[in-house]
């Protein structure tokens, strides 16, 4: 499956001072695929060690952490020379080796001429026992497969050729807006991890077994962070995080037709109503991935980040196909789900998801008085409000509000509809498929 992030790695392969790279990422999200494929394509040679599977290879750090010696017993244990000039030298799962992430610091310092890249859990990466090698790496972090990867992944080549040329003066054809809306639809029941995404494709002629066979995928896939969890964490903290973790689709998901409210603390953890005591176990899920954390401001002024409150923003999960496992939702309600406000919360979620994936950029929500905004956009010191509805009515009083108060040069809506701007511009209705790319 064709990732976007390839096009990072080859102006990583030819920066000038080029740095050992590492490709973070949570589990399960491509991170080896996507490395070994772009050694096949860009190197002639690439040369692939796995620090979990071979713990052999951890005594080849315990001597020194010289380049040139490691090097050289690294091509003694596979065999094979290595061409520090010409190949690509991968080291996955890093994190279970701590010495061989401290090496990358020397690596960068004495052998700047070898093309090594790196891939580990955010996990072990972030909490592991060592210390990181800061300013001595790059760093690139790959996502979970976006709408547009979606789309490549299930051979829609046309409609994505069509859906990169949308502008503001597009005028989209019903047809192809609906078809859009469907392809979104079974987005939100596979979501964007790679299995899930490869399980949907091959069986993707025979729907209803597509879907289930997803479902079972993505049901392995989340036991698999909970023994993450619990393997990183410890037996008291990993029960802490994983109720955090759980409470988050249930806490959306009482909020059906409205948009997210802020994270309760109160029920997650028995006799635990405030911040302080769940501040560990929600930093610890951010770090690792595995959840979006919007803090919510009550004043739109740059710089955002001065207006918000520790104790106060949205939680999402950072895969829409893992939201519907963990929430028990059946993927018929998702795939019946035509226009209306029902389930609006996955657009919510979808959207945040769309928005930092693409920009990496910190997202906010707006809250004064009895007005809300999904979420703001900084765009160059120009705050956007976007309001996210899940169905057709795209009427919303807290834009107004937002704009008479705050002035933006354009506010925007995620709904249902058809693309459609207002004659100056200021009121920009984008369909929900568009979230990536925003702004247009």
């Amino acid at each position: 499956m064709k990732r976007l992030l390839t096009s990072k790695l080859f102006e990583w392969k030819n920066k000038p001072n080029r740095k050992p790279l590492i490709l973070k990422g949570v589990r399960q999200v491509g991170k080896t695929y996507i490395l070994k494929e772009f050694g096949k394509s860009f190197f002639p040679t690439f040369h692939y060690f796995n620090f979990e599977k071979q713990e052999k290879l951890a005594r080849i750090f315990e001597a020194d952490l010289t380049p040139k010696r490691i090097i050289d017993e690294l091509g003694l244990f596979q065999n094979k020379a290595i061409d520090i000039h010409n190949d690509l030298v991968i080291f996955d799962e890093i994190q279970a080796c701590p010495k061989a992430l401290t090496s990358l610091k020397y690596f960068q310092e004495d052998m700047s001429e070898l093309a090594l890249a790196s891939a580990g859990s955010l996990l072990g990466i972030h909490l592991g026992p060592v210390s990181f090698p800061v300013g001595k790496v790059d760093l690139l972090t790959l996502y979970p497969m976006s709408f547009e990867e979606f789309l490549m992944a299930i051979n829609e080549e046309k409609l994505l050729e069509f859906w990169k040329e949308i502008s503001l003066a597009t005028k989209i054809p019903e047809f192809i807006h609906e078809r859009l809306w469907n392809r979104l639809k079974l987005y939100f029941i596979v979501g964007g991890l790679p299995e899930a995404v490869s399980t949907f494709s091959r069986y993707q002629d025979s729907l209803p077994m597509a879907v289930q066979e997803v479902r079972i995928k993505q049901e392995e896939l989340l036991k698999a962070y909970y023994a993450d969890i619990a393997k990183h964490s410890g037996k008291e903290n990993a029960m802490h995080i994983e109720r955090v973790f759980k409470s988050i689709p249930i806490q959306l998901a009482k909020n059906q037709d409205g948009s997210a409210k802020k994270y309760s603390f109160k029920g997650v953890i028995p006799d635990v109503n405030r911040y302080s005591r769940l501040a560990g176990p929600i930093d610890w899920l951010e770090a690792c991935g595995l959840i979006i954390k919007v803090p919510i401001v009550h004043s739109a002024q740059v710089p955002l980040s001065a207006f918000t409150k520790e104790n106060e923003f949205k939680l999402y999960l950072f895969d829409v196909g893992i939201l519907g496992q963990a929430s028990g939702l059946q993927p018929q309600v998702l795939y019946d789900y035509d226009y209306g406000t029902f389930k609006g919360y996955f657009a919510e979620n979808f959207v945040a998801q769309e928005f930092i994936y693409s920009s990496n950029s910190t997202l906010y929500c707006w809250n004064e008085k009895t007005a809300k905004i999904e979420f703001l956009q900084d765009l160059t010191g120009k705050i956007i409000p976007v309001e996210v509805k899940s169905g057709w009515v795209t009427k919303s009083k807290s834009l107004k509000v937002f704009a008479e108060r705050y002035l933006p040069p354009y506010r925007c809506i995620f709904s249902a509809r058809n693309l459609a701007i207002n004659e100056d511009r200021t009121l920009r209705c984008y369909p929900l498929y568009l979230a990536s790319r925003f702004p247009l």
